[in-house]
């Protein structure tokens, strides 16, 4: 593959996520005020897309709550700071079995919604960039699998598309990217589409350059891509996506560290990021660009 470092890059922050961080880190944001603050920091850093979940601002456990999610697009709304939002829509696929011997009945911590209930915030709150998991894969958790059917990719993908909301097509593996290309060629999702790769998560694919590459290759060349990976490869894998010729992807939701023992917050890497994909000789590009690139239209919520 030749090198086509993309000159223009956009920075995407992931805020908080739905993993069991909460209590590693004072500065991954719980309430709807804190990840809209967050937001706000990321963005004046140099982030031009936020990505949101929401979580149950007493304990910080992953939530899906349609009024967390409003309060949250109202404060950054209100904050008046300009920035791409784009909201979570994987809750709501969670099968966690009861181990090898007695698989059911189902235990605590299953999570499975409707594909009406998996969006009913996207159509309230009306981004103009929500996620759609494109498959069902195995996490780390021994017993815990992401369940997203063709069937159900298909109704949640048809409703995003008639909300006029750009799906952002999670990517964990090869052929996730498959099946993101039969939802464009059967009209469900638009073309060109969007794509996030996400590098080294257990189950997925692995975040090896080899891996990497051939999930690039695997995106079409008219649509837009960005990739992260977790953890210590984070920034590398912002140098490593600006030079295959996409975006990337910093935050809290992949990555707690700015160094070796440094707790990082998510406009630290923000700023980190920056810096390498400038001293690579990119420019940063804003909101507006990435609406113009992407096709968005800033709404009001319903």
């Amino acid at each position: 593959m030749p090198l086509q470092m993309n000159r223009e890059v956009f920075i995407t922050c992931a805020l908080t996520g739905s993993g069991s961080t909460q209590d590693r880190s004072p500065h991954v944001p719980r309430s709807p005020r804190q990840i809209a603050e967050a937001a706000v920091a990321a963005a004046q850093a140099g982030a031009a897309v936020v990505h949101a979940h929401v979580r149950d601002p007493e304990t910080g456990a992953p939530a899906r709550d349609p009024a967390l999610y409003r309060e949250v697009t109202e404060r950054i709304r209100d904050s008046e700071t300009d920035m791409v939002l784009n909201l979570t829509a994987g809750m709501g696929g969670d099968l966690v079995f009861g181990g090898p011997d007695a698989p059911l009945p189902l235990q605590t911590g299953t999570d499975m919604a409707s594909a009406a209930e998996r969006v009913a915030h996207i159509a309230e709150c009306r981004p103009e960039i929500c996620t759609l998991d494109c498959g069902t894969m195995n996490f780390a958790e021994a017993d815990y699998v992401m369940t997203n059917t063709p069937g159900m990719l298909r109704a949640m993908g048809r409703a995003m598309t008639e909300l006029g909301v750009k799906p952002e097509i999670e990517a964990f593996d090869t052929g996730h990217l498959w099946l993101a290309k039969a939802l464009v060629a059967e009209g469900v999702l638009e073309s060109p589409a969007l794509v996030q790769l996400c590098m080294g998560v257990p189950w997925g694919a692995p975040d090896d350059l080899t891996t990497f590459l051939a999930m690039v290759n695997a995106v079409p060349p008219d649509w837009t891509w960005s990739a992260f990976s977790l953890g210590r490869h984070q920034m590398a894998y912002v140098a490593a996506a600006v030079l295959a010729g996409g975006n990337v992807r910093v935050g809290l939701e992949d990555n707690l560290w700015l160094e070796k023992g440094v707790l990082a917050t998510n406009a630290q890497l923000v700023t980190r990021a920056r810096i390498i994909i400038e001293s690579l000789g990119a420019r940063i590009i804003g909101p507006d660009d990435v609406r113009k690139r992407l096709g968005l239209e800033k709404r009001p919520p319903a």
